[in-house]
């Protein structure tokens, strides 16, 4: 232990956190009047509205939702074969399809600098899915999920940096989760990679920064939701967002995304994950992350 860890218990096991950092101090619990006080934070009226409550789950019982105060991200979404989707997907699940033959595969790095688990960084690789129980048509979907800016996703891949954020994942919520590290930069360029788990490159990702447009918050509200098996049986996890400053350009060209070999790599490749269809650069956001709920036995999409 160094003189700026100190170790807590979570989820049965001993882990290390930052001394006197959020963990530290609130255990998933803020006092929000202090959170306020910490510049880093920024205005956290939204958080106010949102009460905390203690709910039962696979690591006991444990106060939801977690808040993350600052976050930034960027995306690429991704066209792919949708047969090979379909063969990464567990039955009922489908890839919703973007037009014939294909599916989207969505690569996100975050980066998570205020949280009630302290700061981490994290990489997803999700295939986007109808909503639970739609029987819209697979176009018709899409336009509903990008208009109300409400996705829904299968995750089969979401490594972090840290020990508390790969156990609070898999332990209680079952995602595919392993440590490794993970950089996100986005000053005066986009330079995103992360790292093979013998430390060698997996993935780098490098791109001119885009022009932003800073809203107010709460008006560009958004959510993706992870259809995930939690103990065999189906779950929805929702992430709602509270989006305050991005930028999305569509079949960008100027994008570099370099696959040097690794778990990660050699998911998009076997996903055949190819043209980028959109990036999305989210400079300042404010996240609010539910525990698992779950689904009921309706089915998922029509065919």
């Amino acid at each position: 232990m160094t003189a700026e860890s100190i170790e807590v218990e979570f989820a049965g096991q001993k882990v290390l956190v930052p001394k006197g950092g959020y963990y530290d101090r609130f255990r998933s619990n803020p006092d929000l009047d202090e959170v306020a006080r910490d510049p880093a934070a920024g205005n956290i009226d939204w958080f106010r509205r949102i009460p905390k409550q203690k709910v039962p789950s696979r690591i006991g019982s444990i106060w939801s939702p977690n808040f993350y105060y600052r976050s930034s991200s960027v995306q690429l979404l991704m066209s792919a074969p949708a047969g090979r989707l379909s063969a990464m997907l567990p039955m009922p699940l489908q890839p919703l399809r973007a037009y014939p033959g294909h599916g989207l595969v969505a690569l996100t790095f975050f980066s998570y600098a205020v949280c009630d688990n302290d700061p981490y960084d994290e990489v997803s690789i999700a295939i986007i899915v109808p909503r639970p129980g739609s029987r819209l048509p697979h176009a018709a979907e899409l336009l509903r999920q990008a208009r109300r800016r409400a996705y829904y996703a299968h995750v089969l891949a979401l490594p972090v940096t840290t020990e508390i954020a790969r156990l609070r994942g898999l332990f209680g919520y079952q995602l595919p989760k392993w440590r490794t590290g993970i950089g996100v930069d986005l000053d005066g360029a986009i330079r995103c990679g992360i790292a093979a788990t013998n430390d060698s490159p997996d993935l780098t990702l490098k791109a001119p920064l885009p022009s932003f447009t800073d809203v107010p918050s709460q008006s560009h509200m958004g959510s993706s939701t992870a259809v995930q098996q939690v103990d065999g049986r189906w779950h929805s996890t929702t992430v709602r967002t509270n989006t305050l400053s991005y930028a999305q350009r569509a079949f960008p060209r100027d994008v570099t995304l370099t696959r040097h070999g690794g778990p990660m790599s050699d998911l998009l490749n076997g996903l055949g994950a190819s043209t980028v269809l959109r990036l999305d650069v989210v400079r300042d956001a404010q996240l609010v992350l539910n525990m698992p709920v779950p689904l009921d036995a309706r089915g998922f999409a029509a065919g």
